[in-house]
């Protein structure tokens, strides 16, 4: 298999004060000219926000903006006028379009742990959108739970040519990884899995053309990011 495995320790990791966060991607201070991206995926930070502190109000346009809370409970606030409540095992997507300002707060006593990805669109300056769905697939393990996809199949609709799947996997069960697109990213939240020859483990990423099968070595949960070709 031609692979790419990216390492969780190649990550970029910052804290301040209240955010603890690791960069899969070059984001903020952080920079790497060798981790800029992959196809339309351009951020993924895995965030522990701290008690009674999150990301005040601040812009985005033309963005497509996916988080997924895995611990804890996340206050969202938009200029379209939503005020919602992320807990764990739900998930937000902010389509920013021609532009939007939105706070993310976690005013609880406990830490908040998420995930923010940001995948670019393939429609420029849309009207702003926003989507919230229930999925933790902890729920129903060994199965992939479509989050987002440009079809009517998925549970969100994202403004590209991307699907985003995760997944629980228990020890010693066997997952197919069959794509819609030309570029698989598979990041693993927690746990171990095999692809191939490549061991995968919590923090790290693997990069692949092909179709394949994911083994969980131990009980694991992980994303799927079914991408299409990079554009020169």
């Amino acid at each position: 298999m031609n692979a790419f495995l990216h390492h969780a320790e190649n990550r970029g990791h910052v804290q301040a004060g209240w955010l603890d966060t690791k960069h899969s991607f070059s984001f903020g201070s952080w920079y790497d000219p060798k981790y800029m991206g992959v196809s339309v995926l351009r951020v993924i930070n895995d965030d522990t926000i701290a008690a009674h502190n999150g990301f005040g109000t601040h812009p985005h346009e033309n963005m497509e903006i996916l988080t997924c809370v895995l611990d804890g409970t996340i206050s969202h606030k938009d200029s379209m006028g939503n005020e919602r409540q992320i807990t764990a095992g739900e998930w937000q997507l902010m389509s920013a379009g021609t532009g939007v300002q939105h706070s993310e707060m976690n005013n609880g006593d406990t830490p908040v742990h998420m995930l923010q990805i940001w995948i670019h669109p393939d429609v420029q300056d849309a009207e702003p959108n926003y989507q919230q769905i229930q999925c933790n697939p902890h729920q129903q393990p060994n199965q992939w739970h479509l989050i987002v996809g440009p079809n009517d199949n998925a549970a969100m609709h994202i403004r590209q040519q991307a699907e985003v799947k995760t997944a629980v996997l228990k020890k010693d069960h066997l997952l197919a990884v069959e794509a819609t697109q030309q570029v698989n990213y598979v990041h693993v939240i927690s746990g171990a899995i095999q692809i191939e020859d490549q061991m995968v483990k919590a923090g790290d990423a693997l990069l692949f053309a092909e179709n394949s099968e994911i083994k969980a070595l131990e009980d694991s949960q992980f994303i799927w990011f079914d991408l299409p070709q990079a554009k020169n």
